[in-house]
């Protein structure tokens, strides 16, 4: 086929396009779907507890994504920083990822035991207070409102509905687990828990 045909054919030259990028995807991510260590968990990796899965629905909520990513690349500029690079395997269990993309903040993706349960709270409360020059907002309601745990085994089964193991048990005493709790609880959990698996692993 010569060139002008196509140039000259601004429908031709479309699905040719088309073509082209959609068979290089295919190549590109059909075989991902394969390999173990995109798709198998890592050691120990576990689901999210009762109060941690609240805390990653909050942090959905309050936009906390918008601004911090939770995906460490593997660069020496990044991991001197933030630590080991994440791996596939630790979000197997993510629905839907919260990777992100932009930093206005720091990555969250080791912030796990990185810091005090007390320090978490302050910091969402009153971001300045500890580190002066933050330009976080303060999520202060966080430390009023109560959860009451009343879809929280609900999301559970869903979530189990696509391959993250929670058990009956899991289920059952899910809202036990959270009912009574603060948001702000939730929260710390929630941030407790980033990259420790994978930590623990190494």
């Amino acid at each position: 086929m010569q060139h002008d045909v196509v140039e000259k054919n601004i429908g031709l030259m479309i699905v040719l396009i088309v073509a082209v990028i959609s068979l290089g995807g295919l190549a590109e991510i059909v075989p991902l779907f394969f390999q173990a260590k995109i798709t198998e968990p890592i050691a120990g990796l576990m689901p999210l507890s009762a109060l941690e899965l609240e805390g990653r629905d909050i942090y959905q909520r309050e936009g906390c994504v918008g601004c911090h990513s939770q995906m460490i690349r593997p660069l020496r500029a990044e991991t001197e920083r933030y630590g080991h690079y994440s791996v596939a395997g630790e979000s197997v269990y993510e629905h839907p990822f919260l990777w992100g993309s932009k930093r206005t903040g720091p990555d969250l993706a080791r912030v796990g035991k990185r810091y005090s349960d007390d320090w978490h709270r302050e910091h969402m409360i009153d971001p300045r207070a500890v580190v002066p020059e933050s330009n976080m907002p303060g999520f202060p309601w966080l430390a009023s409102t109560e959860l009451d745990g009343a879809y929280t085994a609900r999301k559970m089964k869903a979530l189990r509905s696509v391959g993250v193991p929670y058990t009956d048990e899991d289920i059952a005493g899910a809202q036990a687990a959270v009912a009574g709790k603060l948001e702000i609880d939730a929260m710390v959990a929630y941030l407790q828990q980033l990259g420790t698996h994978l930590k623990a692993r190494r």
